[in-house]
């Protein structure tokens, strides 16, 4: 009796890991021949024999290693030896064979590597010892089997995705849509990969669909309605009088083929997009850009940038490493030479659960699973070295995909886990039954990870997986900034929050953070999130941290500074993340990840603790002030016209009104805010403060413009905004210094390393997209356009998309400045300040954002800010700060220091002299 496929290749496997070690064609070759036709259950001696002799063309006798006449001819070498000798010495041998016993094919091989010929068709197809479970079919003809032909393929990659999003696309435009598409597309995606992956016979599906179906397409929907049906039904229930290559399927089941779908409909193009699908080979398919493909797919405006919104597996293992993965890989080390210790941390690692509560398509749960299996691997070669006293690997495989459980708020997502968790236990079993030389599919499917199609912020989570057996929570929630966010996320978040003050302002990704804080309460479940690194900057730090450490107890564990966030797709989106992973008690092994360049390699730092800030310091927030906590000058933002543009001018515009109204030239003041400022762009305002009416009434263009005023605030939302309707004139907000001001943009760019700062006259007016700073000297200048300053920036300012969102109530009242700074020190640090200033000047042609960006700073003015550098150092501590990190443990310190026991009011706040 013919074998199976399924014990082909279960002996093709046991004989690759047999004959793994062999090199010798002298000792070895004829005991591998046999042990080779043996897979296919076929006795050699039966077939053919060894050393048959042949005349060569040279007239000189030679001896084929093996031929099976009319079938194949074998040429043996050792391991390493030139197969393309041996392949055109076994060519020359056939001259000298007569008709009826030339080979069909001609098979050279070297106990490592196979080069199979075919010498009617001229192919050739080659494979390794360990590849031969994955090409057994190619062998087909020695059982008479009819010979397939397969096609080359193309690997799975992005064309996949686009492949089958024109199938999605057609299927929609056809009525076919909702959640019978999304069930119908995740199927076919399973069975591409399962022909791929010895799942399913090599290309099953493929020749299903091009013997079994018309050319037009007109039967394919109800052809593959009837396949679905098979894959669910068990071998022997199904119709006996069933068509033979459709009951050749496996049963499947998983629940993934039980649902009963509405009958699609297919045409021509279709039935080819299909066979495109197939012609592509989803064995390599990477498991890192797998899910991000295919949610592509149900959004065509997503499809032209995919894979942009998923993390990347090198982020998903900066995650899970320091979380969970780093301490079990020691526990093994420690203990894999112990085999009475060995299955007791097997157990350990098979009863782990994890939940995902934004899981999109999976890519963390795939991910974890796969380096899980990875692990259990490693515990089960030093348990049973070299396969010793397995009789069924599936008894000694104890992890299951039902380990993994996420919730997601798209159902075709949601289903795609599922899929994609299925296909990384095949390969991970595929793993295993290599190693230990037996075949194993996990057919029928009998468990799946648990995915909940919902709102993670309105699931109960314990309804998905009860904390009691729940180990650890990981995920990157969406990153949605409050500014962007809808009505309803935010009402969600004001409602999680228990609409505490200022939570307005958060980010929607904060949800996640409390969420999981309150369902960890009392537990040793540990969570870490990828998110954006506005949580732990500016204004929202606070608002976040402070309940989830003072109010349930969270401890910071290992963090991820802030790092350039990456993915393995095109279209590759610019976020800035940090990881921050945390639980509901303490740990003495705390890490810190620094970068020092935020799209290189991160540096780990033991910490002591880790703030809100990723600092290594006391829990210290930051709150909004309203004046400094140091003795300095106080910042105010500039002026805000509120009028609608018509009291501001550029250029040709200023220039027009001057030649109607000469005597409004000296009404028209420059107007300065933070893109101008930094770009040295000319701009206007019209500034009637203290000006004669009469004088006013006597210009037709400014009163023109007086009168639009008035009408777009009358016409404004806000009542107090029309109250100001009786103001025309003016500003609305008017904080113009009436002496020179330091001018700092509110935003600029995180390129670069200094804020660009500078002097204006009282004359130029600031608008509210700046902030001034009068009453100042050359010492306040050069402490804010220090390294130092800037290191307080990054951690504590807000970001409006990457840039520095720099405040005065959150950034610079909340500054420590330098603690009794000398009359030398200061004097010191207003020569290094004058120099840069001095080094600008020499560049009158430049702006501001030519001499600060990365690229053409000039070096001398590099070498100023270098210089004044050192001197602000010196001034804050003796000792030289080596990092950035460093510097903000300082500060820390110093800010405590000034604020103790000014945390819970700030009203009669008395100032330090600093």
């Amino acid at each position: 009796m013919a074998l199976s496929w399924n014990e082909i290749k279960d002996r093709a496997l046991r004989f690759s890991k047999e004959w793994e070690n062999t090199t010798n064609e002298e000792a070895d070759a004829k005991s591998f021949l046999d042990a080779f036709f043996d897979v296919f259950g076929i006795t050699r001696k039966k077939i053919g024999t060894f050393e048959h002799r042949v005349k060569k063309l040279s007239d000189a006798d030679g001896y084929i290693d093996l031929l099976w006449k009319g079938t194949i001819l074998v040429e043996m070498k050792s391991r390493g030896k030139n197969l393309n000798k041996a392949f055109q010495q076994a060519i020359d041998y056939t001259h000298g064979l007569k008709q009826n016993e030339l080979p069909k094919y001609v098979l050279v091989c070297d106990f490592y590597y196979f080069r199979l010929y075919d010498t009617e068709e001229q192919t050739t197809l080659e494979f390794t010892l360990k590849d031969l479970v994955q090409n057994v079919q190619s062998f087909g003809y020695l059982l008479g089997y009819q010979k397939k032909t397969y096609k080359e393929q193309d690997p799975a990659n992005i064309k996949a995705a686009e492949l089958m999003g024109k199938l999605h696309d057609r299927l929609e435009e056809i009525g076919y849509e909702g959640h019978p598409l999304e069930v119908y597309l995740v199927r076919i995606l399973f069975c591409l990969f399962a022909e791929d992956t010895t799942i399913f016979d090599k290309q099953q599906l493929q020749d299903f669909i091009e013997n079994r179906t018309a050319e037009d397409g007109s039967d394919l929907a109800s052809k593959i309605q009837e396949l679905f049906q098979v894959l669910n039904t068990p071998k022997e229930k199904r119709f006996k009088n069933l068509d033979e290559q459709l009951n050749d399927f496996p049963y499947v089941n998983g629940k993934l083929f039980e649902e009963v779908l509405p009958s699609a409909s297919f045409d021509t193009k279709m039935r080819l997009a299909l066979l495109d699908c197939c012609y592509i080979d989803w064995s390599k398919i990477s498991p890192a850009i797998f899910g991000s493909m295919f949610q592509s797919v149900m959004n065509p405006k997503e499809r032209r940038n995919l894979g942009a919104h998923y993390t990347s597996e090198s982020n998903i293992l900066k995650l899970i490493k320091p979380l969970f993965l780093d301490e079990l890989w020691t526990e093994f080390e420690s203990i894999k030479g112990n085999k009475n210790k060995l299955p007791e941390f097997h157990k350990k690692i098979s009863e782990l659960k994890f939940l995902d509560p934004a899981c999109g398509c999976g890519n963390f749960l795939v991910i974890t699973y796969r380096e899980l299996r990875l692990l259990e691997l490693e515990v089960l070669r030093a348990t049973y070295k070299s396969g010793q006293g397995v009789l069924d690997i599936r008894e000694i495989m104890w992890l299951d995909v039902d380990m993994m459980c996420g919730i997601e708020y798209e159902e075709f997502p949601a289903r795609i886990a599922e899929v994609a968790m299925w296909l990384m236990d095949h390969q991970m079993n595929m793993m295993i039954s290599n190693e230990f030389g037996q075949y194993f599919a996990r057919l029928p499917l009998k468990k799946s990870a648990k995915i909940v199609h919902g709102d993670a912020l309105e699931t109960d989570w314990e309804d998905v997986v009860s904390k009691d057996k729940l180990s650890f929570i990981i995920g990157n929630p969406p990153f949605i900034g409050a500014n962007i966010m809808s009505q309803f996320q935010r009402n969600q978040i004001v409602k999680e929050f228990n609409n505490i003050p200022g939570c307005g302002v958060l980010d929607y990704v904060t949800g996640w953070y409390l969420k999981a804080a309150k369902y960890i309460q009392d537990t040793t479940i540990k969570v870490a999130f990828v998110s954006t690194n506005s949580i732990v900057q500016g204004e929202q730090t606070s608002i976040l941290w402070n309940p989830m450490i003072n109010k349930y107890g969270i401890k910071i564990h290992f963090a991820h500074r802030t790092f350039k966030w990456s993915n393995e797709a095109r279209g590759n989106a610019a976020v800035y993340c940090v990881i921050v992973g945390f639980a509901n008690f303490d740990t003495n092994d705390k890490r810190l990840f620094e970068y020092e360049d935020i799209k290189g390699e991160a540096q780990e730092i033991k910490a002591k603790n880790i703030n809100a800030y990723l600092i290594d310091a006391k829990e210290i927030f930051i709150d909004k002030r309203t004046i400094p906590v140091c003795n300095v000058p106080k910042m105010t933002k500039g002026s805000s016209p509120t009028d609608g543009g018509f009291f501001l001018l550029n250029e040709n515009e200023r220039t027009e009104l001057i030649k109607i109204n000469p005597q409004a030239e000296y009404l028209i003041k420059k107007y300065v805010g933070s893109f101008e400022f930094i770009n040295n762009i000319p701009r206007y305002c019209i500034w009637l403060k203290d000006v004669n009416p009469q004088l006013i009434n006597s210009l037709s263009e400014i009163v023109i413009r007086i009168k639009e005023v008035k009408k777009f605030r009358l016409q404004s939302t806000k009542a107090s905004t029309r109250k100001w309707a009786d103001y025309p004139s003016l500003f609305i907000e008017e904080r113009q210094p009436d002496t020179e001001y330091i001018i700092i943009p509110r935003v600029s760019s995180e390129n670069r390393k200094y804020i660009p700062i500078g002097y204006l006259q009282k004359e130029a007016i600031v608008s509210d997209s700046a902030i001034s700073l009068p009453s100042t000297t050359l010492y306040h200048f050069g402490i804010l356009t220090s390294s130092m300053h800037m290191s307080w920036v990054k951690t504590t300012c807000g970001r409006l998309k990457n840039d520095y969102r720099y405040s005065n109530t959150i950034v610079y009242n909340n500054y420590p400045w330098p603690e009794n700074a000398t009359e030398k020190q200061i004097k010191t640090i207003e020569e290094k300040a004058q120099n840069v200033l001095e080094v600008r000047a020499s560049f009158p042609a430049s702006s501001l954002a030519d001499l600060y960006s990365p690229l053409t700073m000039p070096p001398a003015l590099v070498k100023a800010h270098n210089e004044l550098d050192k001197v602000v150092d010196a001034a804050y501590s003796k000792q030289t700060f080596s990092s950035e990190a460093k510097r903000m443990e300082f500060l820390f310190e110093l800010y405590e220091k000034y604020t103790a026991g000014l945390f819970v009011k700030e009203k009669k706040v008395k100032k330090v002299k600093c």
